[in-house]
């Protein structure tokens, strides 16, 4: 398994993490994600951890903690050997305070997160969204007080605008606050948004991108095709309001592109959409999720081979979108601005 540096932290992860949403099945959309117990979770993990897949992400609103606990009760005895991320942000409960990132939210939500982990340290912790109701200072304060106290060694963000997280930084140098050094984001070869501002910005300032849902939010299985049904196992039937809209023309278009590059590679369409990310600018690592130990294997099959850059460049054709302005205008200045496009 390759390790590449968390942005420019000197901290180093492998290039395929495990996410673990579906862990613990609780509420309609990880229900329909899926519901791992903790003997199902460990073999996971067993499997994991012999491929070099060290880096396990959680997050305390995934079934409400559950995920975490059990998370925390799969790795019991082998703490050493994991990288724990977790995030919180987004409200947990009816308790007022339980949202958002004040000071009084964060500690706590942290705590819970280390109760539920099972241990006194979590190696990245992120924000799980932006929150424009608590200044800056305040959680980059308590994100500080946080890592003195030994609670949390990396911090990150997820879901945040490119003026937040650079505010963010900005704030952070200003005060001597620790970094941001990952930025967990939707980037898939159907979801390329991520390239207009925050890949520049991560190039520009070091930030690695730790990616979410890289199969486009199951779409990039192999199994949805043109003039076909769902199929009736297909998570998207409970789940696809949930994250980003895909045109149907636009991933048709995509995944002819990639029944060509199977034909040629002898990969899945799933190994080769995870493949094209690992070969992205800004990518420190991809997180891969699996109901079960096929699909984990069918994953991790994704690395230890390269797309040719014919091949990259047939799947950049097919999943090119429009850009909104002014990033449409900054492709025509590649001379003065040279970050990737």
């Amino acid at each position: 398994m390759e390790y590449r540096h968390l942005g420019a932290s000197g901290f180093k992860v492998p290039v395929l993490s495990f996410g673990t949403g579906t862990f613990g099945g609780k509420g309609e959309l990880f229900e329909a994600w899926g519901k791992t117990d903790v003997a199902e979770a460990r073999r996971l993990i067993d499997i994991c951890l012999d491929e070099g897949v060290t880096m396990f992400d959680t997050a305390d609103i995934y079934s409400r903690g559950a995920s975490e606990s059990i998370l925390g009760e799969a790795i019991k005895g082998r703490r050493d050997k994991v990288i724990l991320s977790t995030k919180a942000t987004f409200r947990f409960d009816d308790e007022p305070n339980n949202v958002g990132s004040s000071r009084f939210h964060l500690i706590r939500a942290v705590d819970n997160a280390l109760k539920r982990l099972g241990t006194d340290y979590i190696d990245l912790f992120q924000l799980h969204g932006f929150d424009a109701r608590t200044p800056v200072e305040e959680v980059l304060s308590t994100l500080d007080t946080l890592v003195r106290a030994g609670k949390i060694r990396y911090t990150g963000v997820s879901n945040f605008s490119g003026w937040h997280l650079m505010k963010s930084l900005a704030t952070a140098d200003r005060y001597g606050y620790p970094r941001y050094v990952a930025n967990q984001t939707y980037y898939s070869l159907i979801g390329r948004d991520y390239e207009w501002e925050l890949m520049p910005l991560g190039v520009d300032q070091g930030v690695g991108a730790v990616v979410w849902s890289p199969l486009g939010w199951g779409r990039l299985t192999g199994k949805i095709r043109r003039g076909q049904p769902l199929p009736a196992n297909s998570r998207l039937h409970k789940t696809a309001e949930y994250g980003p809209p895909v045109p149907d023309e636009y991933l048709f278009r995509v995944v002819d592109a990639l029944d060509e590059v199977a034909a040629e590679t002898g990969k899945t369409i799933p190994q080769i959409a995870l493949n094209w990310l690992l070969q992205r600018p800004t990518v420190s690592t991809v997180l891969i999720g699996a109901r079960d130990e096929n699909q984990l294997r069918q994953n991790l099959g994704a690395v230890g081979w390269n797309l040719t850059a014919e091949q990259v460049a047939k799947l950049d054709q097919a999943s090119a979108v429009d850009r909104a302005y002014p990033y449409w205008h900054q492709v025509g200045f590649a001379e003065r601005n040279p970050f990737p496009v």
